[in-house]
Formats: C-alpha cells, sequence, structure tokens
C-alpha cells in the first residue's frame, strides 16, 4: 500500500486562495456601504439633534435680552456676552458651539428667509443645496 499523498491532497491551490479572497472582500464592500450608509444617517440626527437645542437655547437667548442674536453676533451671542447687550444671563451653553456633524459651522441668520431666524447644517458637502448625504437640515422643515 502506498502512503504518500497524492499531488492534489497537498494543500490548496493558489487559485482556490484567489477565490476565497474575492468572496471575502466582495463580503466586505457590502458590508461597508451598509455601515457607512449608517454612519451619514447618524451624522444627520445628530445635526438634528443639535439644531433643536439651538433653538431652545436661543429661546432662552431671547426671554433675557428681548431678541434673537443678530447674524453678526451668531450663536457666539450665546457664549460671549455681545457688546451694547442688557439682561445677557449667559453663557447659555456649557460648552463651546459645536460644528456640525461634517465639520462646518451652523449657517445662522437673523432675520430668518423662513422664521424669526435660520440654522443651517449644509450636509457632507458643505455647500447650499444637495441630496443623500449632502442634504442640508434646517430648523423650519
Amino acid at each position: 500500500m502506498n502512503m504518500k499523498p497524492r499531488r492534489r491532497d497537498r494543500g490548496i491551490t493558489l487559485i482556490e486562495l484567489l477565490v476565497v479572497m474575492v468572496i471575502i472582500a466582495m463580503f466586505a464592500t457590502l458590508v461597508g456601504s451598509r455601515l457607512f450608509r449608517n454612519v451619514e444617517k447618524g451624522k444627520q440626527t445628530l445635526a438634528k439633534a443639535q439644531i433643536q437645542e439651538f433653538e431652545s437655547v436661543l429661546d432662552m437667548f431671547r426671554l433675557d435680552v428681548g431678541r434673537y442674536p443678530t447674524t453678526q453676533e451668531g450663536l457666539q451671542a450665546l457664549q460671549v456676552k455681545p457688546q451694547n447687550v442688557a439682561n445677557w444671563d449667559g453663557p447659555y451653553m456649557k460648552k463651546d458651539v459645536p460644528p456640525d456633524p461634517w465639520g462646518h459651522p451652523y449657517v445662522y441668520r437673523c432675520p430668518g428667509q423662513h422664521g424669526d431666524y435660520d440654522l443651517i447644517a449644509y450636509g457632507n458637502d458643505g455647500a447650499e443645496g444637495g441630496e443623500g448625504d449632502a442634504t442640508d437640515i434646517v430648523n423650519w422643515k
């Protein structure tokens, strides 16, 4: 009886190894794309939550001062007392005004085009308009 292993039984071939690597790469691509899609949805949800927090804090500022901060004063008026403002009882936020989840500053305009003030996060492209991941997050919708 011959106990030598046959040539085919010695291990895997290079082609088999490549096939397995291609399958793993395809699986990683599918999982990765779904994961990144969820990350972008999470950033949009965070931007909406931050805008809602700004709205509450801006209302507190208005109750104390009698008006919302001007565009020139910006959201920094919630942290640092603007000049010539009476009854300012801040800082109204515990921490500095954060950038939007994409690292861009929030856009604040007062008076706003859609209400007393406009608050906007321009999405991952940092520019006005856009769809999908670049959708603008605003306080009037």
